[in-house]
């Protein structure tokens, strides 16, 4: 007599589930096929996180352009700060002149780390570098967005420097942490702007050493055309035009806004430097190609 008939033996999961009852290739069809490279826009973020890390690693083995970069804003703080709050020359709406200045000194520190960033790129270019990032699936438009936001990050770390100088003469600024954040927001759109005018003019120039000269010759005028220093009120209405179009006079307006509470126009400034980083980076990815030939 025959034995009870053995129990039917449990389906695996692969086979209730559907996924094992083709062939052997298509079972296997998820293994065997790589994924879909990253490529296009979906690269940028990573592109940005790796620059700016590139830009942090520098710091880390090497702080002495920190502490040297440091060293002209202490000055125009102590010395002009102190001796123009002494004399009341400048209408500064009741407010103290170093007070006053200590914002236009945080964009002006910034804008000098990122007026000679394009220096970087023709560094690049020489070293074969550029035409190894330009052969990859990265766009043009990201890997300048990577520049000109690592160079935000310099500029960040030096506005911190600046802004510890300045509390340390007593300027009285908030520490509200939006509003913070609002500061590091400006800071890191106005660098990407001037970050990608210099790359722009990298591009037209070609040479590290006409690029050295066109920044030096800009960097002033641009800080003097600007409300870094004086009200735009009390300047002539030629300088008032020339101020109206110059970023660094939004950038200083919402600086000024944000950490000393004066009134300031933070959509339109926003507004402004955002435009201007599209426009810098759109202006240098263009001329990125001519650069690596």
């Amino acid at each position: 007599m025959s034995g009870p008939p053995a129990a039917p033996r449990p389906a695996s999961a692969e086979t209730a589930s559907g996924r094992g009852t083709g062939p052997g290739p298509e079972r296997f069809a998820l293994l065997l096929s790589p994924p879909h490279a990253r490529t296009g826009w979906r690269v940028l973020p990573a592109r940005v996180l790796a620059m700016c890390a590139v830009e942090l690693q520098k710091l880390r083995h090497d702080r002495t352009e920190l502490y040297t970069r440091a060293v002209q804003p202490a000055l125009w703080l102590l010395i002009f700060g102190e001796t123009f709050t002494r004399i009341k020359a400048i209408p500064t709406g009741g407010i103290p002149y170093i007070d006053f200045l200590a914002p236009g000194i945080i964009a002006q520190s910034a804008m000098f780390i990122a007026i000679f960033y394009g220096i970087m790129i023709i560094w690049e270019r020489d070293a074969g570098i550029l035409t190894k990032l330009l052969v990859t699936p990265t766009p043009r438009a990201a890997l300048i967005s990577g520049k000109a936001f690592a160079s935000g990050v310099k500029a960040l770390i030096q506005a911190v420097v600046v802004i510890v100088i300045a509390a340390a003469l007593g300027v009285g600024m908030t520490w509200n942490p939006l509003r913070l954040l609002g500061v590091a927001v400006a800071v890191v759109l106005g660098s990407a702007f001037f970050s990608c005018l210099s790359m722009t003019i990298a591009g037209i120039v070609l040479t590290r050493d006409r690029l050295m000269g066109i920044g030096q010759a800009i960097t002033m005028p641009l800080f003097f055309a600007s409300n870094a220093l004086y009200p735009v009120a009390i300047m002539p209405g030629w300088l008032q035009t020339v101020s109206r179009i110059n970023p660094l006079s939004y950038q200083v307006d919402a600086l000024r806004g944000l950490l000393l509470g004066t009134p300031s126009h933070l959509a339109l400034d926003y507004g402004v430097l955002l435009l201007a980083a599209v426009l810098g980076i759109a202006a240098a990815s263009s001329l990125l190609g001519r650069l690596a030939r």
